[in-house]
């Protein structure tokens, strides 16, 4: 998605809320890396959530079709996986493609032009890979 709205180039139509909130944005992030799936416990562990907030952010974002839930037994024990739905790999690639865009727009505002991959770097927001 890119902006789309010319009369308001810095609106960033593609940041998309259900995805923007950072629990919301660590998880999807932590998704994304195992395609699998990872289990309840490593999602909280991964994203230092409690296990109520990460239950209800699993549950927006599954209400948003992002990501599904899989309950089952391993054992005799309860065991929760979650993983990334194609439409959610599908909208989350699309946001970061936005949120590239915007660095890239910060950057050119602040007279800073970003190179590749350490274009945060360059503007100062990530320390550079020296």
């Amino acid at each position: 998605m890119s902006k789309t709205d010319n009369s308001a180039p810095f609106s960033y139509v593609g940041l998309d809320r259900v995805i923007h909130e950072k629990a919301r944005l660590g998880l999807l992030t932590s998704l994304i890396a195992h395609p699998k799936g990872l289990a309840f416990a490593d999602l909280k562990q991964l994203c230092g959530l409690t296990d109520g907030n990460l239950s209800r952010h699993l549950q927006v974002l599954q209400d948003a079709g992002l990501v599904e839930v899989m309950k089952g037994y391993e054992g005799n024990r309860p065991h929760t996986t979650c993983r990334l739905t194609k439409t959610g790999r599908r909208r989350f690639l699309d946001y970061l493609a936005v949120l590239e865009g915007l660095v890239r727009d910060a950057a050119k505002a602040a007279g800073k032009e970003p190179v590749g991959k350490d274009a945060a770097a360059s503007l100062g927001v990530l320390p550079s890979r020296a």
